[in-house]
């Protein structure tokens, strides 16, 4: 495309190197270079550079966001490498799937807080995009600092703060937003204050996203109740208590509204359709104190509610369901640096967590999200010790004492966990570093896995032969004696970053991994549409009645693989790459369908002046056919464009545009059951005062 534009162009060539060599000075001295030393910081529970990480890690920030003009999470980081965003287009339903591991084998926090949400075909992303500041995926066993449901790794999710939006000298300032999207004739409005001053910083943020029609795939076949409205609410206000402490708080509020399956990520028919309504509300209170000279203490406190009630009326026929979770959370972690013969730097802490949980169904206990509660202690440490120069090992254990408390006939159960790892790092020069990790990572059972009871789906029954009928009524079998996944993970790589490595001003960085994990007791659930164990003589009719089953159980599993990401900017123009090639199976061989596809993604970007950056990205999946889950193939590619002036009177108005799925391809992304949108225009622009 960048190529195209000058081909197409009457320079000389002697014209053509000159202009080039202007625009790529203009370039280092005023455009933006996408690879700083990115740091780590909520994800590892402290800051430090993604070259001293020893598991796979990725870092978008708010400039990479902003290209992608992403109304949900799949097009915000659905392309990280090792991540997927699994659900299909209906934002309710999105889920992630790192490496395989999906759902709550995923740990998700939210402005440091975790989001342990966990119902069948339901999704747990509950922010509108265009507040997030950043988002941590840290790839791999991470339970020794996060706990359980680490087995896959974590997501951190940062939201936007007064500073990060105030340009230099500024103390106060607002921005509009508004924008359009063609598929799903969807409109979205975002509106942001902010300020800070005596110590304080406050900001206020409004969104309102309206989708007026289905989305549409790449054949034109409507995915059918995929209209949804969304509004989104949040506040922080931070108070700067000198140059040592400073205390925050964040209060958000998302709603949807929409006319969707009961299950979110299938198909819809017309007995599933249900009207819902969903109201998440999320609270953070935390304090942060780093006395001046003191290398003892650098202490982070933070507790933390969500509440989320989704209330659903079955169209055919009335039918109410309500779900309501909860969860509240505190915990208080310290950092220290000292010099133990060598330099120590040490993370520890304590965290506390209960998740409570109920259901109705026409005002009466719902079986299928049984009433319960689920209450975790933990204790952490972490070393990162450097025992040589540039060779650093960062040994760390944490133990986990959880206590699952079910109402009705299930007894209670109290168990604990030790999650021990070891990391290396050796960074034999500046910009290179080798790393490997070695992890027991765990998660509990949750509570729908061990209680879920009654009715999950009906059919149309029909006679099984002379005396006996198939009922068409496929029901859940509790299991409460699930046992913990408990995982066993090693990962070697290499990564590189480093400026002025073809020419001056440039940024080059790179990263190739490999991993291994054996997981013993992965919860896997296996839906028998005729199970003959259920089967039992009914009197009232001289039938034998054969029905369904739906049933929670372990199996042991190996999943492995490899990542890579490379990325580059010479100021006029950059480039990236980025590669996911999952692999696993279960005890029996068989390839596990929780899978994603094999994907290489490529992104090329020209900045012809300051004010302008447009690019091209590319995302490449692989046929999968491995006897268990099956996917076709598929190329889909995006253009975008960004236009921001730098100079009165336009200063301060932002022009995005862009084009997803350009060629309209039909494309459903493994283990998704939907397709994705077809051909998407967008157009969205912004303004700061």
């Amino acid at each position: 495309m960048t190529w195209r534009f000058f081909l197409q162009s009457s320079m000389s060539l002697a014209a053509f190197a000159a202009a080039t060599e202007s625009l790529t000075s203009v370039a280092r001295a005023e455009g933006p270079i996408l690879l700083e030393d990115i740091v780590v910081e909520s994800a590892s529970r402290d800051a430090r550079s993604v070259l001293d990480a020893t598991t796979g890690v990725t870092v978008v920030d708010r400039g990479e966001m902003d290209r992608r003009q992403a109304s949900d999470f799949e097009g915000l980081i659905g392309d990280t490498p090792g991540l997927t965003i699994e659900g299909g287009p209906r934002g309710a339903a999105q889920e992630p799937n790192i490496r395989g591991f999906s759902d709550d084998q995923v740990v998700l926090r939210l402005d440091g807080g975790r989001f342990n949400f966990n119902q069948g075909h339901r999704g747990r992303f509950f922010i509108d995009p265009e507040i997030v500041e950043r988002v941590e995926v840290i790839r791999g066993g991470g339970s020794t600092l996060h706990g359980s449901g680490a087995l896959g790794g974590v997501i951190s999710i940062e939201t936007r703060n007064a500073y990060d939006m105030l340009e230099p000298g500024e103390t106060m300032g607002a921005r509009l937003r508004t924008s359009y999207e063609t598929n799903g004739d969807a409109f979205g409005q975002t509106g942001t204050v902010y300020g800070a001053t005596g110590g304080f910083d406050a900001l206020g943020f409004l969104a309102y996203r309206d989708k007026g029609a289905d989305y549409r795939d790449g054949d034109g076949v409507d995915i059918r109740a995929s209209e949804v409205d969304i509004g989104n609410g949040l506040a922080k206000l931070g108070y700067e208590m000198g140059e040592s402490s400073r205390i925050e708080g964040i209060f958000s509020i998302y709603r949807d509204d929409s006319i969707t399956p009961g299950a979110q990520d299938t198909p819809a028919t017309g007995g599933n359709i249900v009207d819902r309504d969903a109201e998440t509300l999320t609270g953070r209170l935390s304090w942060d104190y780093d006395p001046v000279g003191d290398d003892l203490i650098d202490l982070s406190v933070l507790a933390y509610f969500n509440t989320l009630d989704i209330d659903e009326t079955r169209q055919i026929d009335g039918r109410r369901d309500t779900t309501d979770y909860d969860t509240i959370g505190f915990e208080a972690l310290n950092r220290s640096r000292f010099d133990a013969g060598v330099p120590v730097e040490l993370v520890y802490g304590v965290e506390f967590v209960r998740d409570t949980q109920s259901g109705t169904r026409d005002s009466a206990a719902r079986l299928q999200f049984p009433d319960a509660t689920a209450t975790t202690y933990a204790g952490f440490a972490e070393a990162t010790i450097e025992v040589a120069e540039g060779l650093t090992i960062i040994p760390g254990i944490r133990f986990d004492r959880y206590e699952l408390d079910p109402d009705g006939a299930f007894s209670s159960r109290n168990e604990s966990q030790f999650s021990p790892r070891i990391g290396v790092s050796y960074r034999p020069i500046p910009q290179l570093q080798f790393y490997g990790n070695l992890a027991r990572a765990f998660r509990a059972p949750s509570l729908t896995e061990l209680y879920t009871d009654d009715v999950h789906f009906a059919v149309p029954g029909f006679p099984l032969g002379p005396g006996s009928v198939f009922t068409g009524v496929n029901e859940f079998q509790p299991n409460p004696d699930l046992k913990p996944e408990t995982s066993d993970q090693i990962e070697v790589g290499a990564r590189f970053s480093d400026r002025d490595v073809i020419q001056a001003g440039d940024a080059l960085s790179f990263s190739i991994g490999g991993y291994y994990a054996r997981v013993d007791n992965f919860i896997d659930q296996q839906v028998s549409f005729i199970d003959f164990s259920t089967g039992q003589f009914n009197p009232l009719t001289g039938n034998f009645e054969v029905g369904g089953s739906t049933t929670n159980f372990n199996v042991d599993a190996e999943l492995w693989g490899a990542e890579a990401e490379i990325r580059y900017d010479a100021g006029l123009w950059y480039a990236g790459l980025g590669l996911t090639v999952p692999r696993g199976e279960n005890d029996s061989g068989d390839a596990l369908s929780s899978l994603p596809q094999d994907r290489l993604t490529a992104t090329v970007g020209f900045r012809p002046t300051d004010e302008f950056d447009l690019g091209l990205r590319a995302t490449l999946a692989r046929k999968l056919d491995n006897g268990t889950a099956n996917a076709d193939g598929y190329e889909v590619f995006d253009a975008y464009l960004a236009y921001e002036p730098k100079s009165p009177p336009f200063e301060g108005i932002t022009i995005r545009a862009g084009v997803d799925n350009i060629f309209d391809e039909t494309y459903r992304i493994q283990p998704s059951q939907l397709n994705e949108p077809g051909r998407t225009f967008k157009i969205a622009g912004s303004i700061r005062f």
